[in-house]
């Protein structure tokens, strides 16, 4: 079988990462496209995903937005053609699907966000599988036209891509972090995303709050916010992109603006905080009513303690990416 991987942003690497490694492994061939966002190109590679790069990101507006997709679907629509895929996967990447159904390949989309509605207004419509986490009730994604597609799967996408993880300690060693000081890690707000359009006093306040109290390691999105983060100093900022699930797991606390790294620390079992001030999904939802993730209300709520010393966190949950791998399969199984 011949698969094609489109990649749309930094954290899609890491989700589909075992997916690739299981294909390949049962001897598909896959080939990977990437989009020039974020990290993504640089992360794919990092991980052994020799991606095509294809397309960049057009801005937050929906108008530029419109374009892109337009733009870089029937981009990947004139890469595709003639190399005869059998299927084609993303997670939450419009692009794809769009340029599937051009070329009339059976394509399967993931997401685990409810609330994104133009983007999964597309995806559904056109995916032949809808690969989501059960904790979404399914008459949420009735408005999509997905009910009939549904391919769910029990926890978190990041207890799956990060099951074979083992912390690498290396990690501090090259952000020139102490291993015996407390260490806390910050990603910043998702300021581009159509479904994050808050200024966030709380997310300022804690980036204080922490810079006082921890090492505070912050993964910016854009330019403009490493920019901020250098003027205001006493914060260690990446120059390049780096084993985040590591830095992640051997964090006494994390805070972000997002989810994938909310959730990532939920199934690396760190304790974190969310400041995410949009409509919260079902997942989180439910981290939150089960006590594996705190929504920030003030910045001083957060306590930094070694996690040896009562810092506690969530239980660690490991589980098989093969799941994943059937379910994205769907459309061609036999």
């Amino acid at each position: 079988m011949r698969v094609w991987v489109d990649l749309t942003n930094s954290p899609h690497v890491l989700v589909l990462r075992p997916v690739v490694q299981r294909l390949r492994a049962a001897g598909h061939e896959v080939q990977v496209t990437a989009r020039d966002f974020a990290q993504t190109v640089e992360l794919a590679r990092r991980h052994g995903m020799d991606a095509q790069v294809i397309g960049h990101h057009r801005g937050g507006r929906v108008a530029a937005k419109a374009l892109g997709l337009a733009d870089r679907s029937f981009a990947l629509a004139r890469w595709a053609r003639g190399r005869r895929f059998d299927l084609a996967l993303g997670h939450g990447s419009n692009d794809v699907t769009v340029a599937a159904r051009l070329l009339r390949i059976p394509c399967s989309t993931m997401f685990d966000y409810e609330w994104a509605t133009v983007q999964h207004t597309v995806n559904c419509r056109l995916a032949q599988a809808v690969v989501v986490p059960d904790a979404i009730p399914p008459e949420r994604l009735d408005r999509y036209g997905a009910r009939r597609k549904l391919a769910p799967y029990a926890g978190l996408k990041e207890e799956y891509y990060l099951a074979d993880l083992e912390p690498d300690p290396a990690v501090l060693d090259e952000l020139g972090v102490a291993a015996d000081q407390p260490l806390a890690v910050v990603r910043t707000p998702p300021s581009v995303s159509l479904y994050h359009r808050f200024e966030n006093d709380v997310f300022a306040g804690v980036l204080q709050h922490l810079r006082e109290r921890a090492q505070t390691v912050v993964l910016p999105r854009t330019s403009d916010q490493r920019a901020e983060l250098a003027r205001a100093g006493g914060f260690v900022v990446p120059e390049r992109a780096i084993d985040a699930p590591s830095l992640v797991a051997l964090a006494d606390v994390v805070v972000s603006a997002g989810g994938t790294m909310n959730r990532e620390a939920v199934a690396l079992g760190t304790p974190v905080w969310t400041t995410f001030e949009g409509r919260l999904g079902a997942v989180d939802e439910r981290l939150i009513a089960e006590g594996r993730l705190r929504k920030l209300a003030r910045p001083e709520d957060v306590v930094v303690a070694a996690r040896g010393a009562g810092g506690g966190g969530p239980e660690r949950v490991r589980r098989d990416p093969q799941v994943l791998v059937d379910l994205l399969c769907r459309p061609v199984a036999r």
